[in-house]
């Protein structure tokens, strides 16, 4: 009996413990967040084995559930996203932070398009255009390359100077005057091939924002527009390789893991050789070569759950040849060479704190040094001029979300310009004598705070502020000019860093959005932005030799107030977005050239150029209809843009000082994309597009010198080119079968220019001699001959894969 009694207590004793150790709970949090973004994703599935337990994330794309001590298979689910499985040891409270990603499949992209719809009508910015990459991969471009810019100017109140053309122009903006990012970092030329690709691989493209009225406050230095374009951050588990092999270009990326869960890393690189194929599309271009490179390197650390790392590196390349188009005095050459280069480093930190604020502190570099070539000929000598911007900067951004109702940032932020204007090298040519221009040197230090806040229901405000100071300084040599002759005065030199001139500017943003019921939404909106670096070009594009300016003692910074108004309705359950958006943009010191300007080589540059004021207004009217096997766009726009002169001298006045049209005015523009998706396996899209033509100048007369017929301008952008209409066909087929369960491709075929319109890019004029095209010239001495570049259909076939 009392040897049992010890047996018994030990028993009972064992099984207490052994209930209490099996009752003990542990709390499991989750948090979720997609991947390419970083934030949080609300109404994430959470389903928890053997429990049959689970839920459902909250706004801030969190869960947490009480369990008892076991192991789980955790289930996360999202429509739109990879399902996620991974499996849970409970010993203790644990919180989990996991990445979402993107699925690469159509449903993907609707989900994503309604959220975006949803978002138009709920947020206080207004003329914000944010572009998914999976929608840009549907759309059709030149040569069966995917592209930002030329899938941007399909969009509502965007347009470039032409077929070939290396920039945007929005809402009647100059070329210069948007402010293009990739990573946080400034892009001065944007393209590849004479325009007709950006420099931004489709497979490192992360994010797409554009804003066109109430920018943010974090961007300054353009007047018209900013053009973000985010790298992708490589957050994988494994080897991927994805990339694409066609007639003009090729590319490849990679993402990988190198260190599990801390540091990954993403390398894209893409080529372009395409010197036989230029003759097939015009006889014009017989002569031409090109080629081009680029890659784009980003490395991402995570050493804790509260702080992210990144480094991007981008370069990029450009060569190419062209019958002679611009030349030296004295040199004997029958061709220009051009060579782009663009070298650029971003480093970013960004800290998470508890209350969910965060710090973001970036560094980064850009160089960009364009170069011409001019082959002498029947000599073995290159004749280079070469300029360069070097550009460097540095950022740190604090951002809290306060409520649900209110967030705001603040930030601090430095430039610094060096510029290089030009040098002429001519190697062993005697007849030329080497010219080196003066380094300018610029600084820019910049505060900057914005809000976004929901007083009450309906109501959601946005507003914004910036303060910037910008130095110009030395060493220098600054003139002095007579306003009524134009001939320099006085010549003042200027020492290492002694400034020369400085400017201060106050830029408020302002956005309001009023919800006028569940599916209306009426948006008003200010800004006003300062820009102090431009580009000086005599042409409807910016060539090699065009010159980049700061603003200096002459030159004073160009100025914009924007205003802008737009009503946006869902309809139809949400399947089809109506929009209208009208704006008003009032511009001062607009850059522009004087009769007759020659900005080669020039030392003093501003005796050639005028300062202009601008005005543009229009209506942009859109239709979107994101789901379905049909879906697309349709928009139409009406706008104007003008310049006006205020010039005392007789000879320095454009137009005689009255009000013209701009190089972008484009009083008319109609877009549409169609895609129809009748299977899984095949995919159509047709994208249309047709707008008034761009001005140009024709002469007003002509008078003989010594034999020659010399053309008289008397007035600028006086006629406009015929009316620019083409349509281009995009065949996606999917694989049916795979070579194995990692691997993926598809054939895209492309037909850029289908009904081959053969649409003018300039007017240009020569003298005539005999009796030629006396039919059509009549008495005239001068002939005028229209300039085609995409004349005929341009067939592609691109094959892209993907190695997951």
């Amino acid at each position: 009996m009392r040897q049992g009694l010890p047996l018994l207590l030990i028993c009972v004793l064992w099984a207490c413990v052994t209930n209490t150790i099996a009752a003990q709970e542990y709390t499991l949090s989750f948090k979720i967040l997609n991947d390419l973004t970083n934030k949080p994703i609300e109404n994430v599935q959470i389903s928890l084995r053997p429990c049959s337990c689970g839920g459902v994330t909250d706004v801030d794309g969190e869960f947490e559930l009480k369990l008892q001590q076991d192991t789980y298979t955790a289930a996360i689910s999202y429509i739109g996203f990879r399902t996620l499985e991974t499996e849970i040891f409970l010993n203790e409270n644990k919180t989990l932070q996991l990445r979402l990603r993107e699925e690469q499949q159509q449903l993907s992209e609707i989900v994503l398009n309604a959220k975006r719809i949803s978002e138009r009508l709920e947020t206080a910015q207004m003329g914000a255009l944010k572009l998914a990459p999976a929608e840009l991969k549907k759309m059709p471009a030149v040569l069966g390359e995917v592209d930002v810019l030329r899938s941007m100017t399909l969009l509502p109140g965007i347009n470039n100077a032409g077929e070939v053309s290396n920039g945007l122009s929005v809402r009647g903006g100059s070329l210069d005057q948007n402010l293009l990012l990739y990573d946080y970092a400034p892009v001065f030329n944007p393209t590849h091939l004479f325009g007709l690709f950006s420099v931004f691989t489709p497979e490192a493209l992360g994010s797409i924002d554009l804003y066109r009225a109430n920018i943010p406050a974090r961007y300054g230095g353009r007047t018209t527009s900013v053009l973000d374009v985010k790298v992708r951050n490589p957050y994988v588990d494994k080897l991927k390789l994805s990339g694409g092999i066609g007639l003009v270009s090729s590319r490849l990326s990679l993402e990988t893991p190198i260190i599990k869960d801390k540091l990954f890393l993403y390398a894209g690189t893409r080529a372009g050789f395409t010197d036989f194929l230029l003759p097939i599309f015009s006889k014009r271009l017989k002569n031409t070569k090109a080629r081009f490179y680029d890659h784009t390197i980003k490395l991402l650390y995570l050493p804790t759950d509260k702080d992210q790392i990144s480094f991007t590196n981008f370069y990029s390349t450009d060569f190419y040849q062209l019958d002679l188009i611009a030349k030296i005095e004295n040199v004997n050459a029958e061709s220009n060479q051009y060579d782009f280069k663009t070298f650029n480093n971003t480093l970013q930190w960004t800290h998470s704190f508890k209350d969910d604020s965060s710090l973001r502190t970036v560094f980064l570099l850009s160089k960009y040094t364009p170069k011409t070539l001019f082959p002498e000929k029947d000599r073995d000598n290159v004749i280079e001029y070469e300029s360069q911007i070097n550009f460097a900067s540095i950022f740190s951004e604090y951002g809290k979300k306060v409520n649900e109702n209110l967030n705001y940032y603040a930030g601090i932020q430095g430039n610094q310009y060096r510029i290089k204007p030009g040098k002429l090298d001519p190697g062993t040519s005697e007849g030329i004598l080497p010219v080196a221009l003066d380094e300018e040197t610029s600084y820019e230090v910049s505060a900057y705070t914005n809000f976004t806040w929901k007083p009450f229901e309906p109501l959601t405000l946005s507003g914004g502020l910036r303060f910037t100071n910008f130095t110009f300084v030395g060493p220098y040599t600054a003139a002095t000019f007579n306003e009524s002759t134009g001939e320099i005065t006085n010549v003042t030199e200027f020492d290492q860093g002694e400034k020369v001139k400085s400017y201060n500017a106050l830029e408020p943003r302002l956005g309001l959005n009023l919800k006028l019921g569940q599916n209306t939404s009426l948006k008003a909106s200010y800004a006003r932005l300062n820009q102090y670096l431009q580009n000086i070009y005599n042409a409807t594009t910016p060539l090699p030799t065009s010159r980049w300016k700061t603003s200096d003692a002459n030159i004073a910074p160009q100025t914009s107030d924007s205003y802008s108004i737009g009503l946006y309705r869902n309809i139809l359950d949400n399947s089809i977005e109506l929009g209208i958006e009208t704006y008003y943009r009032n511009s001062e010191n607009n850059l522009t050239y004087k009769p007759g300007a020659d900005f080669f080589l020039e030392e003093f540059v501003e005796r050639d150029l005028v300062q202009a004021k601008g005005k543009a207004y229009g209506v942009e009217f859109s239709l979107t209809k994101p789901k379905g096997k049909i879906n697309g766009w349709v928009n139409y726009t009406w706008a104007r843009s003008f310049l006006k002169t205020e010039s005392e001298r007789l000879a320095d006045r454009v137009n005689n000082n009255e009000w013209y049209p701009s190089d972008f005015d484009r009083p008319h523009v109609f877009n549409s994309t169609i895609n129809l998706e009748g299977s899984k396996y095949n995919t159509l899209s047709f994208n249309f597009t047709a707008q008034t033509g761009r001005p140009y100048t024709t002469a007003n007369g002509y008078f003989d010198l010594e034999g020659i017929d010399v053309p008289i301008f008397l007035e600028r952008n006086n006629v406009r080119l015929k009316t620019y209409h083409r349509l281009d066909l995009s065949w996606k087929v999917n694989y049916s079968k795979k070579l194995n369960r990692r691997w993926a491709g598809d054939w895209t075929f492309t037909i850029y220019n289908v009904y081959a319109r053969k649409n003018q890019y300039n007017i240009f004029y020569t003298q005539r001699s005999g009796d030629a095209n006396a039919n059509i010239f009549r008495g005239s001495p001068l002939g005028s001959y229209e300039l085609t570049i995409m004349n005929s259909p341009i067939f592609s076939l691109t094959y892209n894969f993907v190695f997951d």
